[in-house]
């Protein structure tokens, strides 16, 4: 099976879906880590806090991690746009790759980035015959996250947290805040299929 993870920043598929990624390279398929954006960040003052190298080098150390390809467009953070030239991208590379099941970010992801990544990657992969969202953020929405797809990660829990690890600088700036939150949602999510930790999916499409 080929598989292609899209997130509009480096740590995004790593909070959202690693898990269940890593699973799927276990089990022998192809997995592509697609990240739109460079993911640099400064401050409203202009101050770094995430150099684009350092943000690509973590990115990359996580998707090794994984054992999965990675690919970064290099858009700019913030910068993502809803519009045929992005979502032409994604479809050709979604072609090329023969994907066989697309995990995205939710649509109605309160994140600009992440709601239009979502957009393109949904116009994009409308052919493909399993196409499932995830969550990487605890915002907010005026929209409930309609969960309905489990993936039991238990066995590979510890694997992803090693994964979302690699992002020292985000974490930094967080303040370690996404290694509890994904801990506890998982573990969350878990219970609700009678296993130790799950991610949740919602989904757009599963063809059986």
């Amino acid at each position: 099976m080929n598989v292609l993870g899209i997130g509009a920043h480096f740590d995004d598929l790593e909070l959202g879906c690693s898990g269940t990624l890593i699973k799927h390279v276990l089990r022998g398929d192809q997995v592509t880590m697609l990240v739109l954006t460079d993911s640099a960040y400064n401050t409203p003052e202009g101050a770094v806090v995430r150099p684009q190298e350092i943000a690509y080098q973590e990115g990359l150390k996580a998707s090794q991690l994984v054992g999965a390809d990675l690919i970064c467009l290099g858009i700019n953070t913030f910068m993502v746009t809803n519009d045929e030239c992005l979502t032409k991208q994604i479809n050709q590379l979604v072609e090329k790759l023969q994907v066989d099941i697309i995990y995205s970010h939710w649509v109605n992801d309160i994140h600009r980035d992440h709601q239009l990544a979502a957009r393109c990657s949904l116009m994009a992969g409308r052919h493909v015959n399993k196409f499932l969202m995830y969550r990487s953020n605890y915002y907010d929405t005026d929209q409930p996250f309609r969960g309905n797809f489990y993936s039991d990660i238990s066995e590979v829990m510890d694997r992803k947290v090693e994964v979302i690890k690699a992002h020292e600088s985000e974490l930094q700036r967080v303040r370690y805040q996404w290694l509890d939150f994904f801990t506890n949602q998982n573990a969350n999510d878990g219970q609700k299929i009678h296993s130790k930790y799950a991610e949740c999916f919602e989904v757009i499409r599963y063809v059986m």
